[in-house]
């Protein structure tokens, strides 16, 4: 038991840390900045933080949310992200374990919240993290048929992934040519791959439809303005990862009735 809560402690903190470091990612690729250099400093006067400034969370807190030299608001988008990101490694440990799929997935996920606050700020999904993310989700199953001895989830993962994003693709050029302009784009596929390799072919499909059930009042009220889409599947991709032995239920049901 007490070893469960430390590992829990550890596993969170790490969360914490790993959500600072997407903060400088989602604030850095999209104006194609270096995400190693310069050294962390304020968005608005520029000087560079201190490292006490850079303690995930507990900094925000204590500045008051404000910049330690120019005294001007810090985001909340900082604090969210750390603490989201914290949960989603906290939850994928109660999950899966203290193991390398549980770090590979967690790495996943953390790589799809970057992208759905980079898209919901810019309406943008850089390749390198959207490729980072289909990556980690691969290794993860290459990382369970390794600590199983059992090859078919690695293979089931990278099918899966293959006829999600490929499907995805051929859709998105049907579609293209018969409404004459750009239906979806590159980037959108390379989620549906991502999401193949985690979920597999059938929760896939699970997600999607979730993914579009979460987006439908979002883009009712946006009306003529855009609404970006990664973040709703990447929600619904967490959400049905975690749930998937009831999603499995479900699905049971829907096929015997």
């Amino acid at each position: 038991m007490m070893s469960s809560i430390f590992y829990g402690v550890v596993v969170f903190l790490i969360g914490l840390a790993v959500g600072s470091f997407l903060n400088v990612v989602i604030y850095r690729i999209p104006r194609g900045e270096n995400i190693a250099f310069p050294a962390s400093h304020c968005p608005k006067c520029g000087h560079n933080l201190k490292w006490y400034h850079n303690i995930p969370l507990f900094s925000w807190l204590f500045l008051g949310g404000k910049c330690a030299f120019c005294k001007e608001p810090i985001s909340k988008r900082y604090p969210l992200v750390e603490f989201i990101n914290a949960l989603i490694w906290l939850v994928v440990y109660l999950k899966v374990g203290f193991n390398i799929e549980a770090l590979f997935i967690a790495m996943t996920f953390s790589a799809l919240l970057a992208l759905s606050a980079i898209d919901f700020e810019y309406f943008a999904v850089p390749d390198s993290v959207n490729f980072f993310a289909l990556a980690t989700a691969l290794l993860a199953s290459i990382s369970k048929s390794f600590m199983n001895g059992d090859w078919h989830y690695a293979i089931n993962a990278f099918i899966a992934s293959a006829v999600t994003a490929g499907g995805l693709w051929l859709l998105a050029k049907i579609i293209s040519l018969i409404s004459k302009k750009e239906a979806m784009g590159g980037a959108d596929v390379i989620v549906a791959g991502t999401m193949g390799a985690m979920l597999g072919l059938s929760h896939f499909f699970v997600a999607i439809f979730l993914s579009s059930i979460l987006a439908i009042i979002p883009s009712l009220k946006a009306k003529d303005t855009m609404v970006p889409f990664v973040p709703f599947l990447a929600l619904a991709t967490f959400i049905v990862f975690l749930y998937d032995k009831d999603v499995d239920k479900l699905l049971m049901w829907i096929m015997n009735g």
